[in-house]
Formats: C-alpha cells, sequence, structure tokens
C-alpha cells in the first residue's frame, strides 16, 4: 500500500472541492473508489457502476459508509483503515439516511446522481486517468497477466471446444492469477465475422476461434484479444489480419502526448482505407483510454480529449474476421506495450518511422 499515493489523490480531491464550493463529497463508483482508495473493492456483483460502499469526505474526516455486511471485509481485507478512513457501518436491515446524518447544511458534490448534489464526475475522471507512477507500475504487471492468462486459454481452445467452455478456461486462467474477468468474449469460426462481440455460446469450434479480455485487479483494467487457427490460414484471413495489424500500429503512433484524440482517430480512419477497407472503422468502437474503467472513454472522429503522459490506452480496430488489440501506456519516451508477453506471433508494421509488432494469429498444424 502507498500511503503517499493515496494522499497525493485525495490532496487534489479536496483541491478541487475547495475550487468548486463543496464543503463534502460522496464517491460511490467502484473505478473511483479504487482510485482513491489504493485498489480497494466496494463492489459485489462485478457488473455493478456504483458499489455497496461508499467514501465520504468532508472538512474534518473520510469516512467509508456500509451495511454491517461489508464492514468485516472491509476492515480486515480492504486496508481503509490504515488509509485514515473511519467505517460507519448501518445493520443492513436498518433504513437510515447516513449521508445526510454527517453532511448537515454542507454543500454536496458526487460523483453521479445524489438529491441536492452536485455531479463532479468528470472533474473526477480527469484525474483519475492520469496515472501516477505507483499505478503504472500496478497496470505493467496485470497486464502480464492478463496476456499470459489469454495466451494459455488461447492455446486450450481446439476442434470440438464449445465458445462456454474455452470462455471457461479464459475464466479459470485469470481468477488463477488474481484477477476478476469483467469482459469474457469468445468467438469461433463464423461468430468472428458475424459479431464484433461475441458472448460465448454452445457453438462448437471447427477451426478458428477469438478471445477478448478485460481483466480486473486492486481496480484496474487491462485488454487484450487474440486469435488461433487450426490449420492451414486461409489467405483472406491473414490478409485481414496484417490489414487490421497496421491499423492498429497506426493508432498506437499516434497516440503521444500532446494529440488530439480525434487526430489519432482520423489517423485510424486513414490507414482503413489504406488497407483497402474504408468503411469498416464503423462496425465496431476503436478502443480508447482505458485505468480504472474497461474504457474510460471511446475514441471518435470528434473526441476532444488530448493524449497525456501517464495515460494508458486501449485500442481495439478490427475488419471483420480479424482483429487487434492490446493495452499501453504512454510514456515520455515512447509507448509500451504492456499485454504483449512470451513468444505469440507478431507482424512488424513500420509507422512514423518506427517498427511496432501487433499480434498475429496463431496457427496450429
Amino acid at each position: 500500500m502507498s500511503i503517499a499515493e493515496v494522499q497525493t489523490k485525495e490532496d487534489r480531491v479536496r483541491a478541487m472541492m475547495a475550487a468548486k464550493g463543496l464543503d463534502a463529497l460522496l464517491v460511490r463508483g467502484v473505478s473511483n473508489f479504487a482510485w482513491l482508495t489504493d485498489g480497494a473493492s466496494n463492489f459485489v456483483s462485478v457488473n455493478a457502476a456504483d458499489g455497496n460502499s461508499w467514501l465520504l469526505f468532508t472538512p474534518t474526516a473520510k469516512t467509508v459508509i456500509c451495511n454491517n455486511i461489508e464492514a468485516t471485509r472491509l476492515r480486515a481485507e480492504e486496508g481503509l483503515e490504515a488509509q485514515g478512513c473511519q467505517i460507519e457501518a448501518v445493520p443492513w436491515h436498518v433504513a437510515e439516511d447516513t449521508v445526510a446524518r454527517l453532511t448537515p447544511g454542507m454543500r454536496l458534490g458526487v460523483d453521479g446522481f445524489y438529491p441536492n448534489a452536485l455531479n463532479v464526475s468528470a472533474d473526477l475522471a480527469a484525474w483519475r486517468m492520469l496515472l501516477l507512477k505507483g499505478e503504472r507500475e500496478r497496470l505493467r504487471e496485470i497486464a502480464a497477466k492478463a496476456g499470459e492468462a489469454i495466451q494459455a486459454a488461447a492455446l486450450q481452445a481446439h476442434p470440438g471446444m464449445s465458445e462456454y467452455e474455452i470462455a471457461g478456461a479464459l475464466a479459470k486462467e485469470v481468477l488463477s492469477r488474481g484477477m476478476t474477468p469483467i469482459v469474457n468474449l469468445v468467438g469461433v469460426d463464423e461468430r468472428i465475422w458475424q459479431h464484433r462481440h461475441p458472448l460465448a455460446t454452445a457453438k462448437v469450434m471447427q477451426r478458428y476461434a477469438m478471445l477478448a479480455l478485460g481483466a480486473r485487479c486492486r481496480g484496474l483494467v487491462a485488454a487484450v484479444s487474440r486469435l488461433i487457427h487450426y490449420g492451414p490460414l486461409p489467405e483472406e484471413v491473414s490478409h485481414r489480419q496484417e490489414a487490421v495489424a497496421r491499423v492498429d500500429a497506426t493508432l498506437i503512433a499516434a497516440t503521444r502526448p500532446g494529440a488530439k484524440v480525434s487526430d489519432v482517430f482520423r489517423r485510424a480512419q486513414e490507414a482503413y482505407a489504406a488497407v483497402g477497407f474504408p468503411e469498416e472503422w464503423q462496425f465496431h468502437h476503436q478502443g480508447g483510454a482505458i485505468g480504472y474503467e474497461a474504457r474510460e472513454y471511446r475514441g471518435t472522429p470528434t473526441s476532444a480529449q488530448i493524449v497525456q503522459m501517464g495515460q494508458a490506452f486501449a485500442w481495439n480496430p478490427s475488419i471483420a474476421g480479424a482483429k487487434s488489440e492490446d493495452t499501453i501506456l504512454v510514456e515520455e519516451h515512447g509507448n509500451e506495450i504492456i499485454t504483449a508477453v512470451g513468444d505469440w506471433p507478431t507482424i512488424a508494421v513500420e509507422v512514423d518511422g518506427q517498427v511496432i509488432h501487433r499480434p498475429a494469429i496463431k496457427v496450429v498444424a
């Protein structure tokens, strides 16, 4: 645990509160709670946007509001009291407005909607996306484990295996590495061509499988996709993967500090056209910033955001039948692809005077 990191974020939050004239701030979102508490978990359901436990900043205290069910785990496992948090637990069956009791007469901000409170979600998100050095180090570790997990699961996929079974193998590989799979997509054969987000079904693999993963640990998320094919790779599939690799490499090369995200997106559109698939970008989002959310925001032709050093991105361009995705860190001297691990085959793409390696389709004889 980094108390200094927690304090840095609290200082930023309190400065924002002062600038907006807020006396108190209520944090309910899963991503914001994790960001402000060194990765603590305030959720029960992994798909929840708001947690079961809330964090309240007031002029004199930092309080975690929860019920008695959550209090025992929070005290024993999340290290919140060591960060200076008070735990305010209410019996689960008692209806009490604890926030009102703790903030009488105060002007309240919140990361979302709350009666008579100012929504400061955008302000928190802007800070949350700027990963501190310790957060970037943790994300590197998480991303490497995510890369290992998806590649291990992809190598287990084989003809005769259902999408459900492949997704189960992926979930096992992720969970066994101490992470939670918050995105677990598997498509085989023609479903890779038909659906950009293939939720797993009972369909049985014949030759070709695509796995897509979003793995969360200590609040941070890494995203990665891999494809595997049994037998000779059809020329059309190989052509499409090489094409989407060039689009992905273009996105990665363009994602540098100071770049406007709409300009990065325009480079991707140009790359799609250059490889002969000018319309494909319209059939699936291209990814965007990542961190404490699976996507902090998605890049679009009109995105006004500016890339900043210390941010993470996961671009995921696709062409029907092919896809390329890894998580990258934007560092001072270049972008680091942090989900690329092991000896997975790659496609070398030269963009802007640099060679960027993107994942190829693993071919099994």
